[in-house]
C-alpha cells in the first residue's frame, strides 16, 4: 500500500472505517501514490483523492465495465498477461463493447473524460490495486460487482505481483480468519469446496461423521427458512441480527417465531433479550487465546490478557461442553490443539502455521504449508508462470443493475448507510463509552435539499420508507448531492435505521441491499424514540 502507483478505492470510507490502514495509505500518498476515490459521498476519504469519482448509487459496474471498454479501445491492456494466465477475454471484450464513455457518464453520473482518465492511469501504472468494502458489497447484485472490479485487474495484469491487487478491505478484526475456519455456508476449512466429494471424504475420515454434499443456507436464507418454517431453531455465536440485519422489524419477528433461541454473547444485546438461553462467553481478544488472520492474510496470535468476569466462560469451552451434553467429546478444548487440528485437515493452506513459528516471526501470511515455508506475500503469482500454474483467471462479465427500489413522487430519496470513525456496527461495543466524536444518529442530507425543505441543522425530521419510519435530527453534510441521504447503525436504541433498509439480498453471497433504499424525508414535531 505503501509503494503502489495508483489506488482505486472503491465504495470504501476507509479514513473512518479502516483508519489504521488508512494511514499506511497516506504514506503511500505522500510519496506520489495517486488516490482516486469511487464513492457517491464525497468522504473524508475523498478528500485525499488525486479524483473522486461521484457516482450514483448501485453503478459500480457500469463504471467498471466502461473502464474497461476504455481501457481496451485505447490499446492499454497487457496483452501478454491476458494471453498467458486469463480466459473468456474475447468473449468480455465483446460484452462490454456497448459501454461507451459517453453512455458510461449517463448510467453513473461520472463525467466521460474523468473515466478516461482514471481507466489510463490504473492501466498505465507499474503497479496498482483496487480496494473495496462494503460501498461494493452491500448490494442485491453484490458478487457481480467484485467481478467487475476483478476484471480492471485482469485486463491490466495488476494481479499476481507486489503492489497490484485485488483487496476487500475486512470490517471487523477477524473476518477474514472466519472465512479461513470455514465459518461460510459452501466452503469448509481453509476454504476447501464442501461439493468436492473429495474433500467431504478426507473430512469425513477426519471426524468420522457424514457431511451433506450441498451448501448450507446463510445468513439471509437462514431467515427466509424461519419465515417458512424449515428452520425452527438457532445458535448465535457474537452476532446481533435485531439491529445489524435489513427490515428490523421482520428480523425480530421471525427470531420470536423459533422455537428454541440461544445466544452466546459479552453483552446482552437486543437479539440476546429474544433468547431462550444466553451464554454469557468471554471477550475472545484479551480473554482467551487463538489466532485471527487480519485484510493481508496475516496469521497472528491472540493471548489472553485477563481473566474473564465471573461466569463470562472460554467460547471453545461452551462449545465443547454443549457438544458433550449431546454425547460428543469433540476432543481438547484448547486453542492451539484446534489450531492444529486445522493445520492437518488444510494442510496446504497453514501446515507450516505452528504456534512457535507464528511467535517467532510475528505471523504468518497464507498458504504456508510447511514449516520451511515463509508464507504467501502476495497470492497469484502463479497467473505469470509459463505455462500458467493451474487454471487460468475467467474474465466474467457482469451485466449493470441499478439499485431494486426506484425513487418514485412518494419516496423520492435515496438513503445509503455507512460507518463513521468513532463508532462500530450497531454500537454494542463502541456505545457505551464518552467520545467527543460521539453526536449520536442522524439525517445527512445535502444543503440543496435542506434548503427546498426548508430544514435547518438539528430540526427533528422523520424518514420514511416502504417498511417503517424514524426520526432524528437533521444534519447539513455538505459532502452529499442532492437527492442523496445518510445514515449510519451505531445507535439502533435511539435510531433504529434498519427499520428502514430493504431485505432484498444478493443470491449468490446473500448479503443485503444495505446501501440503497427509496426514502422520504418529512420535517417532524419531536424526536421520537
Amino acid at each position: 500500500m505503501e509503494e503502489t502507483d495508483v489506488v482505486f478505492l472503491w465504495g470504501s470510507n476507509a479514513r473512518a472505517a479502516h483508519p489504521i490502514w488508512f494511514h499506511h495509505l497516506l504514506k503511500g500518498i505522500h510519496r506520489g501514490t495517486r488516490l482516486y476515490v469511487m464513492d457517491p459521498r464525497r468522504t473524508e476519504s475523498a478528500q485525499w483523492a488525486d479524483v473522486w469519482l461521484g457516482l450514483d448509487v448501485g453503478s459500480d459496474i457500469a463504471l467498471a465495465n466502461t473502464m474497461a471498454r476504455e481501457i481496451i479501445h485505447a490499446g492499454l491492456t497487457h496483452a501478454d498477461f491476458i494471453a498467458n494466465g486469463t480466459s473468456g477475454f474475447e468473449a468480455f471484450a465483446a460484452a462490454v463493447e456497448p459501454f461507451t464513455p459517453e453512455r458510461g457518464e449517463k448510467l453513473t453520473g461520472v463525467p466521460a473524460d474523468v473515466i478516461r482518465e482514471a481507466a489510463h492511469a490504473f492501466a498505465k501504472a507499474d503497479s496498482a490495486m483496487i480496494c473495496w468494502t462494503l460501498g461494493i458489497t452491500e448490494h442485491h447484485n453484490a458478487v457481480d460487482n467484485v467481478i467487475s472490479l476483478i476484471n480492471l485487474c485482469l485486463l491490466t495484469g495488476h494481479i499476481g505481483k507486489w503492489g497490484s491487487g485485488c483487496n476487500p478491505l475486512r470490517g471487523q478484526n477477524n473476518v477474514q480468519g472466519g472465512g479461513d475456519m470455514g465459518a461460510i455456508p459452501n466452503r469448509m476449512p481453509g476454504f476447501q469446496d464442501i461439493l468436492d466429494p473429495a474433500v467431504r471424504g478426507a473430512f469425513e475420515k477426519h471426524w468420522n461423521v457424514k457431511i451433506q454434499p450441498r451448501c448450507g443456507w446463510n445468513l439471509t436464507e437462514m431467515l427466509h427458512a424461519m419465515d417458512r418454517g424449515e428452520l425452527t431453531s438457532m445458535f448465535i455465536i457474537g452476532e446481533n441480527p435485531v439491529q445489524s440485519d435489513a427490515d428490523a422489524h421482520h428480523v425480530e419477528k421471525v427470531l420470536r417465531g423459533l422455537d428454541h433461541l440461544v445466544v452466546q454473547e459479552i453483552f446482552l444485546t437486543k437479539t440476546a433479550e429474544l433468547a431462550h438461553v444466553v451464554l454469557p462467553a468471554s471477550a475472545s481478544w484479551c480473554e482467551g487465546e487463538g489466532t485471527v488472520t487480519n485484510s493481508e492474510r496475516r496469521v497472528q496470535r491472540v493471548r489472553k490478557a485477563v481473566e474473564p468476569p465471573a461466569g463470562a466462560k472460554d467460547e471453545l469451552w461452551i462449545i465443547a461442553e454443549i457438544a458433550k451434553r449431546m454425547g460428543e467429546n469433540l476432543g481438547p478444548a484448547d486453542a492451539e490443539s484446534i489450531w492444529n487440528e486445522f493445520r492437518a485437515v488444510a494442510p496446504d493452506f497453514a501446515g507450516g502455521m505452528s504456534y512457535a513459528r507464528l511467535q517467532e516471526l510475528g505471523g504468518i501470511q497464507w498458504p504456508c504449508p510447511d514449516e520451511t515455508h515463509p508464507g504467501t506475500p502476495f497470492l497469484h503469482a502463479r497467473l505469470w508462470e509459463k505455462p500458467c500454474g493451474g487454471r487460468p483467471a475467467p474474465f466474467i462479465f457482469a451485466q449493470h443493475e441499478g439499485p431494486v427500489e426506484v425513487l418514485d413522487d412518494e419516496y423520492p430519496l435515496l438513503l445509503t448507510t455507512g460507518r463513521r470513525l468513532e463508532s462500530y456496527n450497531t454500537g454494542v461495543q463502541s456505545g457505551g463509552y464518552a467520545s467527543p466524536l460521539h453526536f449520536g444518529e442522524t439525517l445527512d442530507l445535502s444543503p440543496e435539499d435542506a434548503a427546498r425543505m426548508d430544514i435547518a441543522e438539528g430540526d427533528p425530521v422523520r424518514v420514511i420508507s416502504r417498511r417503517g419510519q424514524v426520526t432524528a435530527p437533521a444534519r447539513i453534510d455538505p459532502a452529499l448531492r442532492a437527492g442523496l441521504v445518510f445514515m449510519t447503525l451505531h445507535f439502533p436504541d435511539e435510531v433504529a435505521t434498519n427499520v428502514l433498509t430493504i431485505d432484498v439480498a444478493d443470491p449468490k453471497s446473500g448479503t443485503a441491499e444495505f446501501k440503497a433504499c427509496a426514502v422520504r424525508v418529512e420535517r417532524a414535531l419531536a424526536l421520537v424514540p
